[in-house]
């Protein structure tokens, strides 16, 4: 285990090459062997390169209307005062959101049926696996069976109509090893997709979650964020207009409470590598095949990067000076960082922005606590009440 920013720099970046990433079978099985995050070398690096490429901010800010759309369904939908599970309303969105960036407009009939077996794989994921019928794994490792199935058919229904898209599926339909021609076949394209929505949907789930949360937590920092993401909606006509991609650019203090809440939760709080070589490092010897672990919750909550690392406050983002390097990584770093975190980031600001301009909300009970299923979340997923600000009594 390391809790250094050198350390974690190390293995992660200047010798990444003696240290693969590594998941348990179980975990491989329901993804796919093909998937980005469980290769190094040439294939890493360039199924990489698409990724990233498709998410791009020059290509994610196009998909700020959809974003929107999905964003002001979601809310509206909880606005009637009953209590939600915030967290588990946050991961049908993520996924919404993460089916429109990998495919754009998909067909209903298919986005309902990704969804229902795409739940089944997630719920057995972090199961103990028992491939025994009846259990989760086993489930899920029946609905992963579907999955593949239906992504395969639409790929070939992509293939066919020879769209020129900028979606993360046609990005994966254009990847060709060295330019030759050799392409990837439908289980790859099938294993990356389900891949990126596994690393997507979880992580920024939680993030959305735990905003919402440390925004109720503090009230005169809520009164801050609504009034800057008021002066937005209205200079919007109160919503007649959309929010533009440099609106979300010019959002300072909400800007700051994210980066702030991706510090205290540190929803990615390690990362696992494997040495492929007996590797020294100050003196101590890792030897070939030991698990090696970068803290990320240990660096941001150390006292000596941080001041008073346990209490909420973005405007430590305010420093005159850049903060350490490799004492803020919360979307990994290195070649294996997350290559989705500018959409990450844009769905938390969209989200923000409709929460505070024209919605209130209540957390329900006032136990705190954190619960891991493996991602740390607000206990019991954070229940809450959401209203429509105009209906509110």
């Amino acid at each position: 285990m390391l809790a250094s920013p050198e350390a974690a720099r190390f293995v992660l970046i200047n010798q990444a090459h003696l240290f693969k990433p590594t998941y348990p079978k179980s975990k491989e099985k329901l993804i796919g062997p093909s998937a980005l995050f469980f290769h190094q070398g040439e294939y890493h690096l360039r199924l990489r390169k698409l990724v990233q490429g498709s998410l791009y901010p020059e290509n994610i800010r196009k998909l700020v209307p959809d974003i929107e759309a999905l964003t002001v369904s979601a809310l509206d939908s909880w606005a009637d005062g009953r209590v939600i599970k915030t967290y588990n309303e946050m991961k049908k969105l993520s996924f919404e959101v993460g089916i429109m960036a990998i495919f754009g407009h998909l067909e209903p009939h298919y986005k309902e049926e990704l969804k229902k077996n795409y739940f089944i794989v997630d719920k057995g994921y972090n199961s103990f696996p028992t491939n025994l019928p009846g259990t989760r794994y086993n489930k899920a490792v029946k609905a992963r069976k579907r999955l593949g199935e239906i992504l395969n058919k639409i790929t070939r229904e992509t293939k066919e109509k020879k769209l020129v898209e900028k979606d993360l599926l046609s990005s994966l339909l254009n990847y060709s090893k060295d330019g030759k021609g050799e392409t990837l076949n439908e289980d790859q394209i099938g294993d990356n997709i389900i891949g990126i929505l596994f690393a997507a949907q979880d992580t920024t789930a939680s993030a959305m979650t735990w905003v919402v949360k440390y925004l109720h937590d503090n009230p005169k920092l809520l009164e801050a964020v609504k009034a800057e993401q008021k002066e937005i909606y209205q200079s919007n006509g109160n919503g007649k207009s959309h929010l533009t991609w440099n609106q979300t650019r010019n959002m300072p203090i909400t800007h700051k409470v994210i980066l702030e809440s991706l510090r205290m939760a540190s929803i990615i709080s390690f990362t696992f590598r494997e040495a492929v070589t007996d590797v020294e490092y100050k003196g101590y010897l890792i030897p070939k095949g030991w698990k090696v672990m970068p803290l990320f919750r240990n660096i941001h909550h150390n006292p000596e990067f941080f001041d008073e690392p346990q209490k909420f406050d973005p405007t430590r983002f305010e420093y005159d000076g850049p903060l350490k390097p490799n004492t803020f990584m919360p979307f990994g770093s290195g070649v294996h960082a997350c290559p989705g975190n500018e959409l990450a980031k844009l769905e938390m600001l969209i989200l923000v922005h409709h929460l505070t301009s024209h919605f209130r909300y209540e957390v329900v009970g006032s136990e705190s606590g954190i619960q891991y299923g493996p991602f740390p979340v607000p206990l019991n997923g954070l229940p809450a009440r959401f209203w429509k600000e105009e209906c509110a009594n």
